[in-house]
């Protein structure tokens, strides 16, 4: 099978490009919008209009109170009739704060609401997307980028529909209402003001452009890094057997510096637009005001009049700038949503989610691959199939046999049609499969695949996954458990599963993790056959079990099959020689077909060589000497003295648990529970403040103190400026008021002139601000994913196993929490500090000008915060809800699209998105909860300004009255605290991103603190070794794994393995030998007794000291998306230099790769594509093999290393492990005993023990266990 180069190394060209990347429309944004939800959006949009043409009335009232003041500075009216017009004018205040207040509650309200319901559907509508595409677009898609666009894409769409929309169209009614107003009071001045306005305008639409640019390109690079961590966390044993940490966290990184250098370069541009925008508009403020004095030199206004026009500006012209960041909310939006339409709208080439097709009423279950051509759409260029035929007949079995890549994955695969042939045809009873429904088809079907996943959940519920589209489906739950018990005793797992604490109730965790590969796959057995399927496809379904099992499990089949059309790929062919056709393969084509009996005849025929290769060495049945037999020490959990052990139990929780122990192991207390560390938890990082947590984010971007600086000058610059524009504004006042014309002029020009001063200062301080404080979020964001990946590959094997940590659920943490935490750094924490010294100046100025109005309305502000203050406590518990419940289904979303073969095949595509669907209802009934609850508090946060300008305006005009006060006091005590108080409460419009960000910092600083129990550092302290001699020793071992502390799997284990000694461990499904393996590598800490290498407990070593003396090859083969050479040489140790190219091929050779590879176009430079998803499992394996050898290890595990091999292979790599294993100590663990029959010592595990051990003819002669395991794999006894 071949592979794909993946999109990725042409990415890697491109990254220093920065073309137009695409987006989509803003009304695609609401394509799930019903007629209700436009009706919802349209008077929400109306209120915020409302609610922003209420500012710009303000304008109109201080035009009045100015006229009025002017009229009494002149002595033109009464004191009387100055408080008269002063209390109706605060008392519009008062309605004005009525209307604000349920128009900003009902606009919030509304578009939150609508925002959460449209967000929700487009999740799901994303996964239906993903799930319902062909393989050959999931092949180029990894989970990671699901898992990325599921959390921060739908994030960033859901801020572009809710209420940043909302708040667009208030600012924008508040521009429009303004300048309407300025028109009505005096049409010249607003013209001249208004050719601010097209420059303005040509400055966002430049803004725009950039802006989608940059923000698509950094949501693809963080993308490609979720993919990376995915696929590394979903791989951790490997990754940490072989000390490769470093080497993926140095790819990660440079992922990250693309993201984050887009990221810059969206900050910069930002930050010059608004630089521009601010300039501009205070530039217009100066030429209003001198303009406006000529006007009144011209006797064409009046300073009421000038005062309307120009607050009116003021207030529009600021809301216009305030448009930008929310616009930006938006333009991020399309970016992100492009993505997720991308899968949306695809119309799949092969569509499982069509009703199109036929439906026969029945199966005959005749098949035939009919002159097909064929070659993976990912790797055009490497032929599988020319002209290939074969004929299934009805109710027949035919099995496949041949090399590793040699088509016979393929051929089920394209009866599944997974793929369709470039020629040809796939015929069912005669027709065409692409006429046929394909629900329908994958229904006639019962796949069990060479790599078996099953589901995060019971045992039941991923056995009854098999039930869908059967009658049975939604049969009551005991008629389910009566046909999932009868599959499972067909597949020899009902007696593990009733074993089990919770039966068909137990949790299998993500992928299966929890089940032995045996296990897993008898499970993946039932799971096919509990449906009675017409046709059974089985891919290796039995390489993973131990020959007793195989045997129970191959009769079932047998019996099964009976009836039905079967198709099998085997490299066991003791397990297919009852066929009644073999078809013989190689290279895409059929070099034999017959039956056992026929093939054998053969002489010198490819099937009997390969019998040959297989028949395991039968010595003389006979009786070994008592000496020689090992009697297992009877372990009965009732015959033990029982004592108290410490564990890590399933929450993190330190408990007391009940342990078997003897004498014999009272000297062996080297525990685990030695170096408990309490760590700490998300939970404990609530009580702490916003404040801290935001000191500690910014203690993590002390490295970028330039930017830092820049920032801070910036917005201390601008926090300066709205306090001098209160100095400027008053004096500008007294100037229109002043007698003497000339001297008005004059006073008038200067003013004007400071102006200017303040435009020039707002351009430099906005772009300092943005660009300081948006570049060195940008870069926080980058370091935090890392520092956040970086902790998660500390962890012990132990934390992983955690449903809280799957796969999802950390790939969706890394993608969202450094994004939140944004929102206590960047333009938060800019704005936050401009408001800071804004405030402070402003009551400094006001006190400095007038005292007792000033002391009046700063008590006020405390009532303002306060409210902003309420409104970020609510919205961060809802947000703290929402969090964990997206976290959750992130997971299952990712799972599923790991496993798309496996829901493809199963139908489950309509199962796995419903129970999505279900998993996102919480946090949808919280967004509302927010949407209706906590918009209270912000509405009320905008309403209280106007009340607060209401008191200001009464209490200032009764100091004037009585003549304490004058006009540019009054003012300047105005301007400086009220409006000051009014820009600074906008700050908690950012009370959303800080709540998010504080739900994100908890979590992340808790994970980042976390200590491991197994420290696997290179600065680890530990015994440090050059080289070792290779001595392992087990003494009295128990052990339970973390995550299940009450099912025993090592019971009292006692087991020496000298140096260069070749070992193999072989045993039931389940009985300890793969965990035995995992003990060596120190994946897990023993509960007592001791594990020893050359005399140490492994505890005492520095781990990645010690692993580097070992290689393991596991039972699923791990590789990587990068290139062949690239997953060879992931093998090399960590302190030596990489391998030679000569090295790495002699490596290839030894594991019979070499030649495969050098038949690629590209050979040891070809991509392997996420998780080596375009290679058979036997190159896969061979690999992952060639993985290890290159590392020359003085230890090398071999977890069932050559299950997926064919006969020729195996034999070819087996020769060479044989080889390889000399000089070196090595564990075989093999359900082939062909495979280990040279091993020079065999133990037979069973139920955690020993149950017998010898060479192959001790245990042959003693007639015990493995004598009868060995006989049920004999092919044939008289050849």
């Amino acid at each position: 099978m071949a592979n794909e180069k993946t999109s990725k190394d042409t990415k890697g060209k491109d990254a220093g490009k920065t073309e137009d990347k695409p987006s989509v429309s803003w009304l695609k944004l609401y394509t799930y919008a019903t007629v209700l939800d436009w009706f919802a959006l349209f008077i929400g949009a109306i209120c915020a209009a409302a609610s922003g043409a209420a500012l710009p009335l303000l304008a109109v009232i201080m035009g009045d109170v100015v006229t009025t003041l002017a009229l009494f500075v002149q002595h033109k009216s009464t004191s009387e009739d100055l408080m008269d017009a002063i209390s109706s004018s605060a008392l519009y205040f008062i309605y004005l704060a009525i209307g604000v207040f349920l128009t900003t509650y009902i606009f919030m309200a509304l578009y939150k609401g609508v925002g959460e319901k449209l967000t929700y559907i487009m999740r799901h509508s994303y996964l239906v997307g993903v799930l319902r595409q062909e393989m050959a677009w999931s092949d180029a898609y990894g989970a990671g980028q699901v898992a990325t666009s599921i959390t921060t894409n739908c994030d960033l769409v859901q801020d572009g529909i809710s209420e940043k929309v909302a708040l667009i169209v208030h600012d924008l009614a508040t521009f429009i209402s303004g300048f309407i107003i300025a028109f009505v009071k005096n049409w010249k001045l607003t013209l001249v003001t208004m050719c601010i306005v097209p420059i303005i305008v040509v400055i966002v639409a430049l803004l725009n452009k950039f802006m989608v640019r940059y923000s698509t390109a950094s949501l693809d690079e963080y993308a490609n890094a979720g993919t990376l961590a995915e696929e590394s966390i979903s791989s951790i044993r490997t990754l940490i057997a072989f000390n490769q940490k470093n080497k993926i966290l140095k790819r990660y990184q440079e992922i990250l510096k693309k993201a984050e250098a887009y990221g810059l370069k969206k900050s910069i541009s930002l930050g010059i637009a608004l630089a521009g925008i601010f300039s501009t508009i205070y530039l217009g403020y100066s030429l209003a005001f001198w303009f406006g004095g000529r006007l009144i030199s011209w006797g064409e206004a009046d300073s009421g009049k000038i005062v309307n026009v120009f607050m009116a500006i003021l207030i529009g012209t600021f809301c216009l700038a305030n448009v930008a960041p929310n616009f930006q909310a938006i333009l991020l939006a399309r970016g992100a949503a492009y993505k997720l339409f991308e899968a949306i709208d695809r119309v799949p080439v092969i569509d499982s989610s069509s009703d199109a097709g036929l439906k026969p009423s029945g199966v005959t279950g005749d098949i035939e691959f009919r002159n097909i051509n064929f070659r993976y759409p990912t790797r055009m260029d490497v032929p599988i199939f020319d002209d290939y035929s074969l004929k299934v007949d009805a109710g027949t079995t035919v099995a496949l046999v041949g090399m590793s890549g040699s088509g016979k994955s393929t051929t089920i695969q394209l009866l599944e049609r997974f793929y369709d042939p470039i020629k040809g045809q796939v015929l069912l009873d005669g027709i065409d499969t692409k006429e046929l429904n394909l629900k329908w088809l994958r229904r006639q079907l019962g796949l069990v695949s060479q790599e078996p996943v099953l589901f995060s959940g019971t045992i039941f519920t991923n056995v009854a996954a098999g039930l869908i589209g059967t009658p049975l489906e939604f049969a009551d739950i005991e008629k389910q458990k009566e046909a999932i018990i009868e599959a499972c005793k067909m597949a020899n797992a009902h007696d593990f599963i009733a074993a089990l604490p919770k039966q068909y109730d137990t949790d299998v965790g993500e992928r299966g993790f929890l089940l032995s590969g045996g296990q897993k796959q008898r499970v993946a057995i039932a799971r096919a056959i509990v449906k009675d399927p017409k046709i059974l496809l089985l891919d290796e379904a039995t390489s993973a079990l131990d020959s007793k099992s195989e045997h129970i499990v191959q009769d079932a089949l047998d019996r099964a099959a009976k009836g039905r059309t079967t198709i099998v790929i085997a490299h066991r062919l003791a397990t297919i020689k009852n066929a009644d056709k073999i078809v013989v393969m190689d290279r895409g084509t059929i070099v034999e077909m017959g039956n056992h009996h026929e093939l054998m005849q053969l002489e010198g025929g490819v099937y009997r060589k390969l019998v040959d290769i297989q028949n395991v060495k039968q010595a003389q049945i006979g009786q070994v000497s008592e000496k020689d037999q090992f009697q297992a020490e009877d372990i009965d959990g009732d015959d033990l003295e029982m004592r108290d052990a410490v564990v890590e139990g399933d929450n993190g929780e330190i408990s007391i648990v009940k342990i078997p122990t003897k004498r014999s192991i009272a000297s062996a207390r080297l525990t685990r529970t030695k170096s408990v560390h309490v760590n700490p938890t998300a939970e404990e990082y609530k009580n702490l403040s916003i404040t801290y947590l935001a000191r500690r984010v910014f203690s993590l971007n002390k490295t970028e103190w330039k930017q830092l600086i820049f920032g801070i000058i910036g917005a201390c610059g601008q926090g300066c400026i709205f306090p001098c524009f209160a100095i400027i504004f008053s004096g500008m006042l007294q100037a229109f008021n002043q007698p003497d014309p000339a001297q008005r002029t004059s006073d008038i020009n200067y003013w004007a002139c400071m102006f200017i001063v303040i435009a020039v200062c707002m351009g430099i301080g906005n772009f300092l601000q943005t660009a300081g404080f948006g570049c060195s979020a940008e870069i926080l964001t980058a370091r935090l994913r890392y520092m956040s990946f970086e902790s998660m590959l500390k962890q012990e094997i132990g934390w992983f196993d955690k449903d809280e940590n799957s796969t999802g659920v950390l790939t969706s943490r890394l993608s969202k929490e450094a994004q939140d935490i944004q929102g206590l750094s960047g333009i938060t924490l800019g704005t936050i500090l401009q408001t800071t010294v804004n405030l402070g100046l402003s009551c400094i100025v006001s006190l400095a000008y007038g005292w007792k109005l000033a002391l009046v309305v700063i008590a006020c502000i405390p009532i303002i915060m306060t409210a902003g203050y309420i409104n970020v406590v609510v919205i961060h518990k809802n947000n703290a809800e929402n969090q964990s419940s997206y976290a959750k289904s992130a997971e299952m979303a990712c799972e599923a699209t790991n496993a798309l073969r496996t829901v493809a095949a199963l139908t489950k595509e309509k199962a796995v998105t419903d129970e999505y669907a279900r998993q996102l209802l919480p946090p949808l009934r919280a967004g509302y909860k927010n949407a209706y609850f906590s918009t209270i508090a912000f509405a009320a946060a905008q309403s209280i300004n106007f009340l607060v300008n209401a008191l200001a305006f009464w209490y200032g005009g009764k100091l004037v009255s009585t003549r304490e006060y004058d006009m540019q006091q009054m003012f300047t005590v105005f301007m400086a605290v009220v409006v000051g108080a009014s820009n600074a409460s906008r700050v908690f419009a950012f009370s959303p991103d800080m709540s998010k960000a504080k739900e994100s910092a908890e979590k992340l600083f808790a994970s980042l603190e976390r200590k491991p129990l197994i420290d696997s550092e290179e600065s680890a302290p530990g015994k440090r070794v050059n080289n070792i001699e290779g001595h392992i020793a087990f003494e009295k071992v128990h052990f339970n794994y973390p995550t299940r502390p009450h099912a025993k799997v090592l019971r009292g284990l006692n087991l020496e393995i000298k140096p260069g000694q070749y070992v193999a461990l072989v045993g039931p499904s389940g009985c300890g030998k793969s965990t035995t393996i995992g003990l060596v590598e120190r994946f897990y800490d023993i509960l007592s007794g001791s594990v020893k290498i050359d005399g140490v407990d492994v505890r005492e070593y520095n781990l990645p000291s010690l692993r580097d003396h070992i290689a393991l090859v596991g039972q699923e083969p791990n590789l990587y998306d990068m290139t062949i050479r690239e997953n060879i040489l992931f093998g090399s140790k960590s302190f030596d230099n990489p391998p030679t190219q000569a090295q790495v091929e002699q490596a290839a050779k030894d594991a019979n790769i070499h030649d495969f590879i050098m038949s690629l176009p590209q050979g040891y430079d070809t991509g392997l594509g996420g998780k080596g998803a375009s290679l058979s499992g036997g190159q896969k394996q061979r690999i992952a093999i060639a993985r290890a050898l290159v590392r020359n290890p003085k230890i090398l595990l071999l977890d069932e290393a050559s299950s997926a091999l064919d006969a020729e292979s195996e034999a070819v790599v087996q020769a060479a492990l044989d080889s390889a294993a000399k000089g070196r100590t090595t564990i075989s663990i093999a359900h082939r005993l062909s495979t280990i029959q040279k091993a020079d010592r065999i133990y037979v595990f069973q139920d955690g023990v020993i149950l017998e051990e010898g060479t192959h003819d001790e245990l042959m002669n003693a007639s015990g266990l493995y004598a009868e395991m060995a006989s049920q794999q004999v092919l044939d006894k008289n050849k």
